[in-house]
């Protein structure tokens, strides 16, 4: 594999709406106030669970996050709602996360000082698509002039860093001479905002980059990918099951255990361990530790799950500068957290630095890059 692989421009593109804690648990405790007046009887004689109430003291000490943007606001707060109204588009018409796709994709070309004629493949990678072909990669291709090939990837929260690594082997292998890839992550459709333990998690974004030879970069702020890592473990724990074949099974397709949901508590026991093992096993790699990493653009799912990491990898707390935080603003962006703190906190590095890009999520799968500015 060609050492000489970067990424030479990153974008990011985030709604025009946004929902506090406070807002999401007016709307959430209304709700659950009155579903238990209406199922009373059947709570009283243990046919149904009574519906927690919430604070939004519990979502940030859970989560660390605060508020989180969102694609459509309107019906998400709505109690005989609970979901986003999202107009349904023509076939003739752009589609929502081809659109998110395209604005984040145009922030990225701009950093890196590239065109549409520059790029010949795109990989759209998220957790989820809107629907199943064509590809919203061939889409936003198209809407941006490109020529060459396109596809999508699906790897839940590990999605964008999986992608970053198909990119690089491209161009180390020579099938293509710049590959842009775009996270349009658009998740509130698929969360169960009735649900107290996980109606606050997501939030909807777009990020993107640009992956090419070193010998063809020309953006100012220029990232050598020394190597990528990845692994795989399969778990139960985080599911969603909307599916098409729900038809064929005679079951609600739009039904609470269709929506995402996860068993919390044993995925940090699992997941911390396994990300601090992929993280010092990649570093070693290149002869290097904790201490040589000058930035971490860890996964933005839960704070109390990456201080656990960082603390076990660097033996104390790192600052904010080193280890940044956006999921206060941002929430859990499925695979997009780990490229806004990238986008977010990258300019500030000096030439030789070291830094750590790294996902973690349902599978389990983790995915990692080492970067060093050029």
């Amino acid at each position: 594999m060609s050492s000489s692989v970067v990424i030479s421009g990153s974008g990011l593109w985030k709604p025009d709406f946004s929902i506090s804690n406070e807002e999401l648990v007016v709307a959430y405790n209304a709700y659950a106030t009155q579903f238990n007046q209406i199922n009373k009887l059947a709570i009283e004689q243990q046919e149904l669970s009574e519906k927690p109430l919430s604070s939004a003291e519990f979502i940030e000490k859970a989560s660390g996050i605060k508020s989180r943007y969102v694609y459509v606001k309107d019906g998400i707060l709505d109690i005989d709602r609970m979901r986003p109204m999202i107009p349904e588009r023509a076939e003739d018409e752009l589609s929502d996360q081809a659109e998110m796709a395209i604005h984040a994709a145009k922030d990225a070309l701009k950093a890196a000082n590239k065109t549409a004629d520059d790029i010949d493949a795109v990989i759209v990678a998220c957790a989820y698509t809107q629907r199943s072909y064509p590809a919203l990669a061939i889409e936003v291709q198209g809407a941006l002039g490109i020529k060459g090939f396109a596809f999508d990837m699906l790897v839940a929260c590990s999605a964008a860093t999986f992608a970053l690594h198909r990119a690089y082997e491209m161009i180390a292998a020579g099938t293509a001479k710049a590959v842009l890839v775009i996270n349009p992550e658009l998740t509130t459709p698929q969360v169960n905002f009735c649900d107290r333990d996980s109606h606050f998690i997501f939030g909807d974004v777009a990020t993107a980059m640009v992956v090419e030879s070193a010998q063809t970069a020309k953006s100012e702020h220029v990232f050598e990918i020394l190597s990528t890592k990845a692994v795989t473990e399969y778990s139960n724990n985080i599911r969603s099951n909307f599916s098409y074949v729900s038809r064929a099974n005679d079951v609600d397709p739009f039904g609470e255990d269709k929506l995402f949901h996860q068993v919390g508590r044993k995925v940090f026991k699992e997941v911390c361990p396994m990300a601090v093992e992929h993280i010092s096993e990649h570093l070693a790699r290149h002869q290097l530790g904790s201490e040589n990493v000058s930035r971490w653009w860890l996964h933005q799912a839960n704070i109390n799950m990456n201080t656990l990491i960082s603390r076990k990898l660097l033996g104390r707390q790192p600052d904010l500068q080193e280890a940044p935080i956006v999921l206060d603003t941002f929430a859990n962006t499925a695979s997009a957290g780990s490229i806004i703190a990238f986008y977010l906190n990258h300019k500030d590095l000096q030439s030789g630095d070291i830094g750590l890009l790294c996902s973690f999520g349902a599978g389990y799968s983790i995915g990692s890059l080492v970067l060093k500015k050029r």
